[in-house]
């Protein structure tokens, strides 16, 4: 009788200091919450970023501290400022290109072009097609993409504490996240041997969507950017980031933001800039997704484009602009996961 008390008074203790632990939880869930894309960021980032740090520890001679600033001096260089110039040019762009829309009827330069150029195609459908409101459509998505962005420029401040926030977790992590690491797996149910394939398949995730398809993407998005200011096409920046979501579908990518850019020069009477934008397009942009897409892509996992398209698009509607990064990689850590579960489940059938 007393070993039955003893035994019901310990599932009362366990059963009590689970219902603390997940209150406890919830709260901490909520104290975390403004910072969790932050801190989400931060992780991938860190991932993306080791081999910098492990180069800083060569060179600083294993001090951490040191090493670890210096890692994040680099995210600061490489990701932060051109992020933050990127996104200010994009929302101006967007903002101008609006306002132009509604002060001047509803059209610009580029919008009649365009609406002359899906005309003139649709004189030669087999089907009859109603006519297209180019400009509707055009103010539409502008008007969908000045909402998510506006939040991140509406408060200077808080967008100065998100980007501090940013860095201070990026240096820990770096100069404690191999403690951080040991703890969980310590705190894991798993065998330790599935908890260091669960990690080394999650940075194999994330090195593959940063490194791989959006890097190409990035990449191509720039050089579209970059030629659209060299010959003359309007809102270069805007174009250039909307050319870097086409990059990923597949048989088409650049072509669709470059092919429209292409015509508008040309029925602009712009002849020997649409000729230079084409040449640009085989080239510079072409030749990428040829050279640099397949090194890349061979050093991870290999997801299909018509996925991290959706993906990344899903990401967007779902997490804001956040979401093109979290919507792929999401979808890159299911693969992993689950090929980590089909693994372990043969492993405890077979014995």
């Amino acid at each position: 009788m007393e070993v039955s008390n003893g035994m019901n008074n310990q599932k009362s203790e366990l059963y009590f200091l689970l219902i603390i632990l997940v209150g406890i939880f919830i709260l901490a869930f909520f104290v975390f919450k403004p910072f969790l894309y932050t801190l989400i960021l931060a992780i991938i980032f860190a991932t993306v970023f080791e081999p910098v740090h492990k180069h800083a520890l060569v060179i600083t001679r294993g001090r951490s501290a040191l090493s670890a600033l210096l890692a994040t001096i680099s995210v600061l260089i490489v990701i932060i400022m051109p992020l933050i110039f990127l996104g200010v040019q994009i929302f101006q762009e967007a903002t101008q290109l609006y306002s132009s829309l509604v002060s001047n009827g509803g059209a610009t330069d580029l919008s009649r072009n365009v609406s002359d150029i899906i005309q003139s195609l649709m004189r030669f459908s087999p089907v009859p097609i109603d006519s297209l409101n180019v400009n509707e459509y055009l103010k539409q998505g502008l008007s969908w993409l000045l909402q998510h962005l506006g939040p991140l420029f509406a408060s200077f401040v808080k967008v100065v504490v998100g980007i501090f926030i940013f860095l201070i977790a990026i240096y820990y992590l770096f100069k404690d996240g191999h403690k951080l690491k040991t703890a969980i797996i310590i705190l894991s149910p798993l065998q330790d041997i599935h908890d260091e394939t669960i990690f080394d398949k999650l940075a194999l995730a994330i090195n593959s969507v940063i490194r791989g398809n959006l890097a190409v993407a990035l990449v191509q998005g720039v050089l579209t950017a970059i030629g659209f200011a060299l010959f003359g096409v309007p809102n270069a920046t805007l174009w250039g980031s909307i050319a870097a979501i086409a990059a990923l579908i597949p048989g088409i990518g650049t072509a669709l933001v470059l092919l429209p850019a292409i015509l508008y020069l040309y029925l602009s009477g712009e002849t020997l800039s649409a000729v230079g934008l084409l040449f640009w397009g085989m080239t510079a942009v072409g030749l990428v997704d040829n050279f640099l897409g397949p090194k890349l892509a061979s050093r991870g996992m290999r997801l299909h484009q018509f996925l991290i398209l959706l993906s990344i698009l899903g990401g967007i509607s779902f997490f804001g602009p956040l979401g093109f990064l979290l919507g792929p990689l999401i979808l890159s850590l299911l693969f992993a996961l689950l090929e980590i579960y089909f693994a372990v489940s043969k492993e405890h059938e077979g014995r």
